[in-house]
Order: structure tokens, then sequence, then C-alpha cells
């Protein structure tokens, strides 16, 4: 009560939807500027370091869990995994106004929610990496890729 009168406070239209109250909340961990930024800059540094991987200069046992057997079979999950980070470097252009190709922005809010889920299944992933430098190095990387893609998603 002040004066004599009952203050009530009614929920804004913001809060009343607990899924917009989380929406707020990531976006205000990152900004729209350093989450496109922060995944073109390591996307693109991510292609570099899977040349270097294809090129021999960084063995393949550190990477894929430590998993991978032969040069051919690295061959393959290298080639598929430059070009999925091209897609998303495309996909986070797009986004930025940086490509003026004309995409749905359905499509590319879809390929942003793509994005996280694959980040954020590669981060448990890199938990269980039986490579303890993975491990260590791409389980934060991958976490941080994830929040950026939710980031531009939502």
């Amino acid at each position: 009560m002040v004066n004599g009168k009952e203050i009530v406070h009614y929920p804004s239209k913001r809060n009343c939807n607990y899924l917009e109250g989380k929406r707020l909340m990531v976006k205000n961990y990152f900004s729209e500027r350093l989450a496109i930024y922060g995944l073109l800059i390591s996307l693109s540094m991510i292609i570099g370091f899977h040349i270097l991987v294809v090129t021999g200069i960084i063995p393949y046992q550190i990477v894929w869990g430590g998993r991978l057997e032969n040069f051919s079979q690295m061959l393959s999950f290298e080639v598929v995994s430059i070009s999925l980070n091209l897609l998303m470097i495309t996909i986070v252009a797009l986004y930025a106004n940086f490509l003026k190709w004309r995409i749905n922005q359905v499509a590319i809010r879809i390929g942003l929610w793509v994005m996280f889920v694959l980040f954020f299944i590669n981060t448990i992933g890199n938990l269980f990496s039986i490579n303890e430098l993975e491990k260590l190095i791409f389980t934060p990387v991958t976490l941080v890729l994830s929040l950026f893609s939710l980031r531009l998603a939502i």
C-alpha cells in the first residue's frame, strides 16, 4: 500500500510468456553483432583447422573423437565437415545481410536452429571424446558456438 492505495502489479505482456522471457535472457548475454562475427570468425578458423587436418599438418587422430581408422575415412569426414561449415557461414552471412540473396527468412531461422542443435550435440560428443586435447579445447568452443547460434535463432 502506498498512501492508502493498494498497488496492483500486472505482469507485462512480455513477462507473461515464459519462453519470451527466456528469449530475452539469451539476447542479454550476447549481442547480435557478437554472435554474427563470433560465428563467422570461428567457423572460418574451424575450416582452416580442417584443411590442416586434410593436409596432414595436424594428425587426424586428434579429431572426430579419436575414432578415425584411416586416411580415406578421415578424408570423407573432413569433406563433409568443411562443406557443413561453409553452409553455416552462408546461413550466418544471409542472416546478417552480408549476402543479398533472396532467401526466405523462415528458412534462415530454421538453419540457425539446426546449427544450434548440431553444435549442442557436438558439445556433448566432445565431452565423451577419447582424446583429452579435443575434449579440453573443442567442448567450450562448440558450447559457445551453440549459444551464438541460439542467439541468432530466437
